[in-house]
């Protein structure tokens, strides 16, 4: 059963290692990321499941204590997926390991924690099926939901600037802020790729799993710098 989730972006800038001197603009947005995983929190789940986008999603989940790392982008950071030993061979995903960064600065230890990489172009019948199976699981489930809307909002953004992406955006930010789940179903794909907005699979794997399970959304941030769709909300 699924009793919360949040949903987060995933740039790696949300470290302020990473981001260096421009870590002080993203202060709001890791404000209310960590709003968010308070609300995971308060629902007080038997398990928390970490979804990201991955190009290789690899098999079977993360367990509890998988590492990540930052190093590849030139700094000396490591992570580990929920407190305990490191676990497991593969090395996150650059998404679960921003979840990972994010779950270390709230000390998460309410619920054991695993991850999982969705494949940016697993097609929306898949995702809902994967997030009913999810949801179906023994006990009550939070989702930390993590990925960005559309890489095309200026001219000086990741995609260039497509006249598209605001709508998309809109249409996403609305749906997932209403925990609107037949809308989030209903996200264009195809398009979803040709704007770069790599949230598009693990969001609709969130609406697989809210059917039915009667929460309430909450937007927390809708923003767009560097030419990104970042949104941040809570269902519960």
């Amino acid at each position: 059963m699924l009793v919360a989730a949040a949903v987060c972006p995933c740039p790696p800038l949300l470290v302020p290692e990473v981001a260096a001197g421009a870590a002080p603009e993203l202060d709001g947005l890791r404000a209310a990321c960590l709003d968010a995983l308070g609300v995971l929190a308060a629902a007080r789940p038997d398990r928390l499941v970490v979804l990201g986008p991955a190009p290789q999603p690899g098999r079977g989940p993360h367990p509890q204590g998988a590492r990540g790392s930052f190093r590849g982008l030139g700094v000396d950071v490591d992570v580990r997926l929920g407190q305990g030993p490191q676990a497991g061979e593969r090395e996150l995903p650059q998404s679960l390991a921003v979840a990972a960064w994010l779950l270390e600065r709230t000390r998460w230890s309410d619920a054991p924690v695993e991850g999982l990489g969705v494949g940016e172009t697993l097609e929306a019948g898949r995702c809902l099926e994967a997030g009913r199976e999810l949801a179906g699981a023994d006990g009550r489930t939070a989702l930390l939901v993590m990925g960005d809307g559309s890489a095309c909002r200026t001219l000086k953004a990741p995609g260039y600037l497509d006249e598209r992406a605001a709508d998309f955006d809109a249409e996403a930010a609305r749906a997932l802020g209403a925990a609107d789940t037949t809308a989030l179903a209903a996200l264009d794909g195809g398009l979803a790729r040709e704007l770069k907005a790599a949230g598009r699979a693990p969001w609709q794997v969130l609406a697989g799993a809210g059917e039915g399970a009667g929460l309430k959304g909450q937007l927390l941030y809708d923003e767009a710098p560097y030419g990104v769709g970042y949104f941040v909300v809570a269902w519960s």
